[in-house]
């Protein structure tokens, strides 16, 4: 079982190579679900030698894209490609909350060297299994999932079944609410090919400041806490 560090920092990407993670998934702005990192951030990442997956979302919000926005997905992609990232992770949906097969294959055609990972609109989509499928017929690599649910925790009995469903084809990681207090739990119950977490607090950043924001910072107590609780299971 493989663990992601969700890295929306300088910090977060640092911590992720020090604590061994398998990989990061490459992001900012948390507090708003995440969006696509900057340039600079992702080639820190790149040159710090962490295994990096590059969340490609130009906006908060669900994930049915305009024409516009996804020239800039292209360009991102475009980007990444010639920084060598190893893989991407990207969700799109139709008005109807169907995923959006026809940009999803035009996209994989066009960069067909990443590791594709479905992020967690797959939880918006209409029927799990139907999206599942498609998403095997598109040669998506791995599913991020909260188990068709808004917290792993009340998803835990899906992740069980889309393991069984998936049956090795697509592999199955495991997030949204992961914490050390239900990282075993998961681990042991549903048994996900991956486990992916941020391990952040609310912290006011700059409190003197004009500019003075409250942000999800990535908090490395807790962090050590959830590797602590997981990493027991893996022995």
């Amino acid at each position: 079982m493989k663990l992601e560090l969700c890295a929306a920092s300088i910090e977060a990407v640092s911590m992720a190579k020090t604590l061994d993670f398998d990989r990061i998934e490459l992001c900012q702005n948390l507090e708003q679900g995440g969006l696509t990192p900057s340039a600079g951030l992702i080639r820190f990442a790149q040159e710090l030698g962490v295994e990096t997956h590059v969340l490609i979302r130009p906006r908060a919000g669900g994930f049915c894209y305009s024409s516009e926005e996804l020239v800039v997905i292209e360009r991102d992609l475009a980007f990444c490609q010639s920084e060598g990232v190893k893989g991407v992770v990207i969700g799109f949906l139709k008005s109807n909350f169907d995923l959006d097969s026809e940009q999803l294959s035009n996209l994989k055609e066009k960069y067909p060297d990443f590791v594709w990972t479905f992020h967690r609109a797959f939880d918006e989509s209409i029927d799990w299994k139907r999206s599942m499928d498609l998403l095997i017929k598109l040669g998506f690599h791995r599913i991020l999932t909260s188990g068709f649910a808004s917290h792993v925790d009340i998803g835990l009995p899906n992740l069980k079944e889309m393991m069984a469903y998936a049956n090795g084809r697509i592999e199955i990681m495991a997030g949204g609410g992961v914490n050390a207090g239900n990282i075993a739990k998961i681990a042991r119950d549903a048994q996900p090919d991956a486990i992916h977490f941020s391990g952040t607090s609310k912290v006011l950043l700059d409190e003197d400041s004009a500019f003075s924001e409250t942000i999800l910072k990535v908090d490395e107590h807790r962090v050590n806490r959830i590797l602590e609780s997981v990493r027991g299971t893996m022995k």
